[in-house]
């Protein structure tokens, strides 16, 4: 490989010090180590950090960003939280009070608290009302999620048959998306889940929902907000977290708000629909007693 040619300005910092690697001097190579293993916090350290560190000279540390076509350690730093805020994940290292405590869960636990707050305050002024009457008022709903966002679509799928008929979880396996989409319209809601690292395929699947007869009820964090303006409804559900992985506390909660919120809306049929599915585990005896 051609280690003079400049590397795109959109490639990932990790990709870019493989690139340089087997050319970098040992010294550089120290710093190199040092970036990677502290992409997670590189917002507390400075260049003279750095320098300290590695014991290397803080010239040395510029040239290195150079050679990985960063201007300043400003935009190392910038790079890193473009990063995380796509959902790459990039751990800061295990403190050694992490080790010794329990201020890693605290943290953990402070965010997911923030993050719940933050959807609090979103839901506002009748969002879950109005999200609640789309999913209770439409005759069918299909719940479209990809990648990271087929858990949450999985659960609001299995919360939601269990309180009204004519619910559907897509794509099933083996299914395309055009497959699952074709002949949406009038009377149906699609709910499509889209959080962080979607795949492209995601937003011609919004858009086509879009296009078509049938409702739109978008959820994601706040990466996928562009798409509020095709959807019905719009519910921003922050998966923010303290380490390298998103945490889907909230999207959980959100799910079971959701699936309450459709009970309580047409609780008769709820209710007969709850004691026959409970009928049904009893006479295939699928549950634990």
């Amino acid at each position: 490989m051609d280690t003079d040619a400049r590397l795109d300005t959109e490639t990932r910092i990790d990709a870019r010090i493989d690139a340089r690697y087997g050319g970098l001097p040992p010294q550089e190579r120290r710093v190199a180590d040092f970036l990677l293993e502290h992409l997670g916090d590189l917002a507390i350290f400075s260049a003279a950090d750095i320098s300290r560190e590695t014991g290397v000279s803080k010239a040395t540390v510029s040239r290195l960003f150079r050679k990985l076509d960063f201007e300043d350690f400003r935009e190392v730093k910038d790079h890193a939280r473009a990063l995380r805020s796509r959902g790459v994940p990039t751990a800061a290292p295990v403190t050694s009070a992490d080790n010794e405590g329990s201020t890693g869960v605290q943290r953990h636990e402070a965010r997911d608290h923030e993050n719940l707050a933050r959807l609090g305050a979103g839901l506002a002024e009748g969002r879950l009302q109005q999200a609640v009457q789309l999913l209770a008022a439409a005759e069918r709903v299909i719940v479209l999620g990809l990648r990271n966002s087929y858990p949450v679509a999985l659960h609001l799928h299995q919360q939601l048959i269990q309180t009204r008929s004519k619910v559907r979880l897509a794509p099933q396996p083996g299914q395309t998306l055009g497959e699952e989409l074709a002949g949406i319209g009038a009377g149906d809601l699609v709910v499509a889940v889209g959080f962080r690292r979607r795949p492209v395929v995601f937003g011609k699947a919004v858009r086509a929902v879009a296009s078509s007869p049938a409702q739109l009820l978008c959820i994601g964090d706040s990466t996928s907000r562009h798409y509020a303006m095709e959807a019905d409804c719009w519910i921003e559900c922050p998966i923010d977290s303290e380490g390298a992985f998103d945490s889907y506390a909230a999207a959980m909660s959100l799910v079971s708000l959701l699936a309450n919120g459709v009970l309580n809306r047409q609780l008769g049929e709820g209710r007969k629909r709850i004691s026959a599915i409970a009928r049904a585990y009893d006479e295939l005896d699928e549950l634990e007693h």
